[in-house]
Parts: C-alpha cells; structure tokens; sequence
C-alpha cells in the first residue's frame, strides 16, 4: 500500500510575516491519520490563505494503524480504517463538533484483514472499505442520523473478492460502478456496477489493462474521463469512461516521458486541470483537460516539490493544494496556491512536519 505522506503541523506567527494570518473564521477542517503512532491530527484551514493551523485537541488517538480516513458529506462524521488490527482490521466512527473535535462512537465494526482504502457515495449512503490483506471490499450502509454502520450482504457472502491487493479504488460521480486498480508487472483496472451498495464484476469484461504498479486513480466530474498513474513504467494511462461503465483506452495512452515514479493524481475542483505527483523527479506535472478527455501539459509546468511527492489533497473552494512530501530524513507538507483561470501553481509555504500521513480528508 503507497504511503501518502504527511501530517501538517504549524504555528502562524512563525510565519506571518511571509503570508500573514488572517483572521477570517473557517470551518473547513483537515484531518491526517498517522498509522505509526495511531492518531489523527486535526486542523483548521484558512480558506483566504491556505493556512493550516492545529486544533488544540490535536493528536487524537485512534485506532491501531489508522490507515484511510473518510468525510461523511454532512460534516457529521468521520471514518478510520485501523489495519493495525489482526486477524481482521475494523472502522472506527467520529463525530465532528462545530470546532472540529472529534469524538470515537464505539463499538469499532470489524471488516476485512488490512483495510487500507475508503471511498464514499457523494449522497454518503453507502461505505467502501479496500482490504489489502484479504484482497476484498467490506460494503456498508450508512445511517444518515447516527452515522452507524450496517454491513451490506455481498452476492456471494460479506465482501466482494477482488483477488488481489487494491491499490486505490474509486466511484464513478453517479456511484453506479466502482474502480479498483490493483497488479504489479501487470497493471489493471477492475470495475465493478453498484446497486444499493451491492458489488457486481462488470459484464461480459470487468477487467481494463493499464501500467504497472497503477497507484493513481482518479475520475473526472463528469464520470466521463478515467485516468491511472503507473509508478512501475513512468507512464499516465487515460481512458473514455464508456456509458456501461467499461473503458477504452485514448489513442495516444499511455503518456511518458514526463514522469519518474508517478503516484497520485488530482483533478481541480473546476475539471480543467490534472496534477501528477512524481516521487523520483519531486515535482508536480499539471495537464489541462481536452474534451475528448487527451491530456495536455502546461507550460508553466512542472511545479517543484520536497522529496517523494506522495498525495495531493485540496481545499473545498479548490484555491489551494497540499502536496505532501516523503523525505529519507523528513516529512513536509508543502501548499500552493491554484490559479484557476491557468492551472499555475505558486509555492506558499513548505512546512516541516513530525510523522508520515497515509491520508488526508478536508470537509467541506
């Protein structure tokens, strides 16, 4: 499982007098799971500078290996997969004060062995949990009120086999078809249709052919578009998301030759751009988006990064984005601020962080 670094950890009067602090009130929150020391640390985010600013009540303590978090989209409640947990792993539920506390509801509901992955419907009706070591999606329903779990009875038991590890795992905008990318010599996308929450291999092929080691995934706001980063053979794969769910490959797909070590992908909150994380060459390559779903590099780009870039995260007004590094000797977040009328990025702040953060959620 990739490794998405970092927690974010800063004071704004060390850095005022390079950005400023603003006093404008936020309620957007970021949240980091730190699976080494089993918390999640909490912040405030500053939507006029990007500014990361943590809770008081932060760390958190979590539960064993928090893996993957999850933002229910009432900003209500929050979900951890600990894969610290043998022989099977399990979730945990918090509540979100107003202040962005959170507080565990327990008892923790158990799912498969390894859960590193969570994906949710944008309607926040249903929970999917990727399970590494038992190569399974774990499926539940979620109480609007309460934010409990019930388990979702799969065709032929409780979860769906995937046959291999999930390397990352994403729903369509509709949430009719699931993506799981998954192989190494051999990369694939497997794709599954959705109904209620229930798991069904897309007919008569549910399995599409992309590069090696395809630890990116990401879809665009139209479910029109699907593209993979292959670390294993330094490529970007693009694919026409077919109206079944099946995929086609772009004629000119896959793209090289401007990536080393590519891991994560991001596309902007208006759908006009892509950015690929490269872990070798500590950059950010940025596309815009054609409508034929083709791929077209900035020339502004790339953008300069700390050593392994390993995840992109953005803020919900889609003005800033957090990349997040991982150094041999030290972990950093580094925030850039998005111009939306070009895709450029401008570096605002790098900060020095104390552990390795393996997700990243923001409400709202």
């Amino acid at each position: 499982m990739l490794k998405k670094a970092a927690t974010l950890l800063l004071v704004c009067g060390s850095i005022a007098i390079a950005v400023g602090c603003s006093t404008t009130t936020s309620s957007h929150f970021l949240y980091a799971a730190i699976p080494a020391s089993s918390e999640i640390v909490a912040y405030r985010e500053d939507p006029n500078s990007g500014i990361l600013t943590p809770l008081s009540v932060s760390p958190i303590l979590a539960g064993p290996g928090v893996e993957s978090i999850a933002i229910h989209p009432s900003k209500k409640f929050l979900y951890a997969a600990n894969s610290g947990v043998t022989p099977l792993g399990n979730i945990s539920l918090y509540k979100i004060s107003s202040t962005g506390t959170l507080t565990e509801v327990t008892p923790r509901t158990n799912v498969g062995s390894v859960p590193t992955i969570l994906t949710m419907d944008s309607a926040g009706s249903f929970l999917y949990v990727g399970n590494s070591g038992s190569e399974d999606i774990s499926v539940f329903s979620i109480d609007a009120s309460s934010g409990a779990l019930t388990p979702v009875p799969q065709q032929n038991g409780t979860t769906a086999p995937i046959g291999v590890s999930p390397m990352n795992m994403k729903l369509s905008p509709s949430g009719n078809f699931l993506y799981v990318t998954g192989g190494q010599t051999q990369g694939f996308v497997e794709v599954f249709s959705v109904n209620q929450g229930v798991l069904s291999p897309l007919q008569p092929n549910s399995v599409f052919v992309t590069g090696n080691n395809p630890f990116g995934l990401a879809i665009n706001s139209g479910g029109t578009f699907l593209y993979t980063a292959n670390k294993g053979d330094n490529t970007l794969s693009e694919f026409t998301i077919n109206a079944d769910g099946s995929l086609a490959q772009l004629q000119n797909s896959p793209l090289g030759g401007s990536f080393t070590g590519p891991v994560s992908l991001f596309i902007d909150k208006s759908g006009k751009y892509l950015y690929v994380a490269n872990q070798g060459s500590t950059n950010l390559v940025a596309f815009s988006i054609q409508s034929d779903g083709g791929l077209t590099v900035l020339s502004s780009s790339p953008f300069g990064t700390g050593s392994n870039p390993s995840f992109i995260a953005s803020d919900p007004n889609g003005k800033f984005l957090f990349v997040g590094n991982q150094g041999s000797s030290s972990t950093s977040v580094q925030s850039f601020a998005l111009d939306t009328n070009t895709g450029t990025l401008t570096s605002v702040q790098t900060y020095t962080v104390p552990g390795t953060a393996t997700s990243i959620a923001v409400t709202d």
